[in-house]
């Protein structure tokens, strides 16, 4: 039988971690997920959680990165899917917008998120996604595919929209007629950036 390393053992602590986590916010939820559903999952102590994560919130951080690189992944994979790159730019907007229809995403990054980490646009991830978008705004800029914009700002407030859009669906009593709403307004107002 071959021994783990000490650096395996920790990858694979985290990892089961994480994945009790995730289970427990996401069917549970932050509030009522205590320690002891991360740990008894997992089959580790209150003390392997603290030597990784601190506390509840560090684990729940760790679950919101984890999920945001997945649904990034994604959302690369849409839209290199697309025909054309204007496509991909609206496909990745609206992508992000129908991912609220996930319970795990509504409920993890869309709902308690907020709550738990504050406004997502302080997120670490939050920068990247803007810096994703405003390349993507450069590129259709040099195309002459949209109007002379500051595609900074367009990007942060673009970003803005998609992600209250997601947060009304994952809150909404019916998602599914909000998100086509949030969908078709999206891009409505992203058209607007196409030069005439």
């Amino acid at each position: 039988m071959t021994r783990r390393t000490r650096s395996e053992m920790i990858v694979e602590t985290r990892a089961k971690l994480i994945a009790a986590g995730r289970q427990a916010f996401a069917t549970l939820g932050y509030a009522e997920a205590s320690m002891d559903d991360f740990t008894a999952a997992a089959g580790l102590t209150r003390g392997a959680l603290y030597h990784h994560f601190g506390d509840k919130k560090g684990l729940f951080e760790a679950v919101v990165n984890q999920i945001d690189g997945e649904m990034n992944e994604r959302l690369k994979a849409r839209a290199a899917a697309a025909p054309s790159r204007w496509e991909s730019f609206v496909e990745e907007g609206i992508g992000y917008i129908e991912m609220a229809l996930e319970p795990e995403i509504g409920r993890i990054l869309l709902r308690d998120g907020p709550a738990v980490l504050g406004d997502p646009a302080s997120w670490p991830s939050a920068n990247g996604c803007i810096m994703t978008m405003k390349a993507s705004l450069d590129a259709l800029l040099a195309d002459g595919v949209i109007r002379d914009i500051d595609t900074e700002a367009t990007a942060r407030m673009v970003t803005g929209a998609s992600c209250y859009a997601a947060q009304w669906i994952a809150n909404a009593e019916d998602p599914v007629t909000i998100s086509k709403r949030a969908t078709e307004a999206y891009r409505q107002l992203i058209e607007g950036l196409l030069r005439p």
